[in-house]
């Protein structure tokens, strides 16, 4: 049974080796785990820019003399 609607092109990340194993991830709604870890996640982060485009949407208003970060 096909899908009642055109699907998107696959899209397809390849991530860094690991151990000397290749990684890819595909959204084409094969096997899924629930134990994907914490680093590829962190890595398709960075790939997608997810966390800084979800940064982007937030202005700080405070005054920046008023501002530390601590180390």
């Amino acid at each position: 049974m096909s899908p009642s609607h055109p699907r998107n092109p696959r899209q397809v990340i390849n991530f860094s080796k690991q151990k000397g194993k290749e990684i890819i991830a595909n959204f084409d709604g094969g096997l899924i785990t629930s134990d994907a870890g914490i680093v590829w996640i962190a890595e398709l982060d960075k790939k997608l820019g997810i966390t800084e485009k979800f940064g982007n949407c937030f202005q700080d208003h405070r005054h920046q003399s008023y501002v530390g970060f601590a180390e």
